[in-house]
């Protein structure tokens, strides 16, 4: 069973991390996510939940206006062909459905398979937003706190530029 909400809220509770969370409809996309930023301050970011040809697992993290090369980013984070991941297997390896891809589910990660890229381009920023596990909020948390977290998780993130900001 996946982790719920109060689940990730209390390991952040557990690890000393302050966030804030504003709670809103539900957002599928970038551009339907644009509605609601107004009312939430920071960097407002996009999750790639990818595969490559010989089956690793990445989540690419970056600011929201990034662009994302997938060709070109399989060679700076050193693996092969990428491509989208299935929701399926976003189900099971993140506990999260499509429209809520967020690095907060690396919580259900246990097995430790995906490996963390996160852009450089967005690391600079001092404040992040991203789903709490499903579409209908937006957290707050610091870009160091995002990093604790997720090695708190077992995931070792790797700060890379993989972006180019439009």
């Amino acid at each position: 069973m996946p982790a719920t909400r109060q689940d990730l809220f209390d390991l952040f509770d557990c690890l000393k991390i302050k966030t804030s969370t504003v709670e809103h409809v539900p957002v599928f996309t970038v551009s339907e996510a644009r509605l609601v930023h107004h009312q939430i301050s920071g960097g407002h970011c996009k999750n790639l939940f990818c595969k490559d040809e010989k089956g690793a697992l990445w989540l690419i993290v970056a600011l929201e206006d990034a662009r994302i090369d997938l060709k070109a980013a399989k060679d700076r984070i050193g693996s092969k062909r990428l491509t989208f991941a299935k929701a399926e297997l976003l189900s099971e390896i993140l506990g999260v459905e499509p429209g809520s891809v967020t690095p907060f589910g690396l919580i259900n990660d246990t097995q430790i398979k995906t490996n963390v890229i996160l852009d450089d381009a967005m690391m600079k920023l001092d404040k992040l937003n991203f789903h709490p596990l499903k579409n209908n909020a937006t957290t707050t948390i610091s870009s160091l706190d995002l990093v604790s977290f997720i090695k708190a998780t077992g995931h070792n993130p790797r700060i890379v530029a993989v972006s180019e900001l439009t």
